[in-house]
């Protein structure tokens, strides 16, 4: 019963491979949802948030109520697993396994309404654009949590590298908080032969750009955690011409809301003082911001209660990481955890070549099922 439950949820999961949708765009992908609950006779509400849904099962017995939830959207990535299910929405992909989010959460709720062995009443969060789009925002502000009144919330992440299966705690922060950020130095320009009647924008762009990499390092204590990635340049279109304006684009990473602040901080006066010695104006934005994931101890040992219920080795050894997670939005909120599953030997998260492993299915949706139970007892 269980390898045909497990056959079943591959299937599913392929479906979505094949049909990724960037972040607030997920609208098939809510609608597949969608049509499973209604196979399962499970009663939901839709477009909270954007696309997400909510799905809500409950028994007698008990006031209690918990929290389930899943990503849906992709990555405006070209996939180049060449696997048979390869996705057809071309220049997209489920680079970060949220299709084996989804389909696990739905393999929970499945789960959860053939067992008779709870009481209480469980949410089921399929939520949209967690790839920097904010979707747990936008759900909470859409009322989630007085809409749907939870006590607890949990979560998972495939995790590359990870034992397949293996569940990952932390008993405190899992991932880093996050922001972006745009910066744009405006100065004059002119022919390329002529610098001197130019303000050029080249140079202190690059500057700044060295810059950056000292604020971590001479700015947050040497035991404190913190990241400023440049990821993106942009100057000019002619080889003759000094531009108007370069502008540089990236994001800051850590653990602690005082550390951000910090960063972001110096980061601005930063840009500032660079644009002041090249004689140019800085245009500074920042924004996206996620707060750090980070866990309730109550829920961590009860998440490895739930674990150790569905038969999967737990581990507690790994440093968090410096990706970021909206979940931390709802921890912000109520308690809850935030876990990694093993995805085994595989491309790492966002890479064109990753695939999420269709062996964990049916472990990460009996481990999110014990959570609920572990929760509501």
């Amino acid at each position: 019963m269980l390898d045909d439950f497990a056959t079943q949820l591959t299937a599913w999961r392929h479906h979505l491979h094949q049909h990724p949708e960037l972040s607030r765009h997920e609208k098939q992908t809510a609608a597949f949802v969608c049509a499973r609950l209604d196979d399962f006779g499970i009663p939901y509400e839709a477009g909270i948030g954007g696309h997400g849904v909510v799905a809500s099962l409950k028994r007698s017995g008990s006031n209690r109520s918990v929290g389930l939830r899943a990503d849906m959207d992709a990555l405006p990535i070209p996939e180049a697993t060449g696997k048979s299910y390869a996705s057809r929405n071309h220049g997209v992909m489920h680079a970060c396994g949220h299709d084996g989010h989804t389909t696990s959460l739905l393999g929970a709720a499945k789960l959860l309404q053939d067992d008779p062995d709870w009481s209480g009443l469980v949410h089921f969060v399929f939520q949209p654009a967690e790839e920097g789009f904010n979707g747990a925002d936008a759900m909470v502000a859409d009322g989630l949590f007085e809409r749907f009144p939870m006590g607890q919330i949990f979560g998972y992440h495939n995790w590359p590298g990870l034992e397949a299966g293996t569940v990952m705690l932390h008993p405190g922060v899992v991932m880093a908080g996050a922001t972006n950020f745009e910066i744009t130095l405006k100065g004059k320009a002119g022919h390329a032969g002529m610098p001197h009647l130019c303000t050029d924008p080249v140079q202190g762009i690059a500057q700044l750009v060295v810059a950056v990499n000292s604020i971590v390092a001479r700015n947050l204590p040497p035991l404190a955690a913190g990241v400023i990635s440049t990821c993106r340049l942009k100057a000019g279109e002619a080889h003759n011409q000094v531009p108007e304006s370069a502008s540089m684009g990236g994001t800051i990473r850590a653990f602690s809301a005082e550390a951000m602040v910090l960063l972001k901080r110096r980061l601005s006066e930063t840009a500032h003082g660079v644009a002041t010695t090249f004689g140019l104006e800085a245009d500074i934005w920042m924004g996206g911001e996620l707060a750090p994931t980070r866990n309730s101890l109550k829920e961590v040992d009860l998440a490895a209660e739930a674990a150790r219920a569905a038969g999967l080795k737990v581990r507690q050894d790994m440093e968090p990481t410096m990706g970021a997670e909206d979940f931390g939005r709802f921890l912000a909120d109520i308690p809850g955890a935030y876990v990694w599953i093993g995805n085994g030997p595989s491309a790492g998260l966002h890479n064109p070549e990753y695939d999420y492993n269709d062996t964990i299915l049916l472990m990460a949706a009996r481990f999110l099922a014990a959570c609920a139970k572990a929760a509501l007892r």
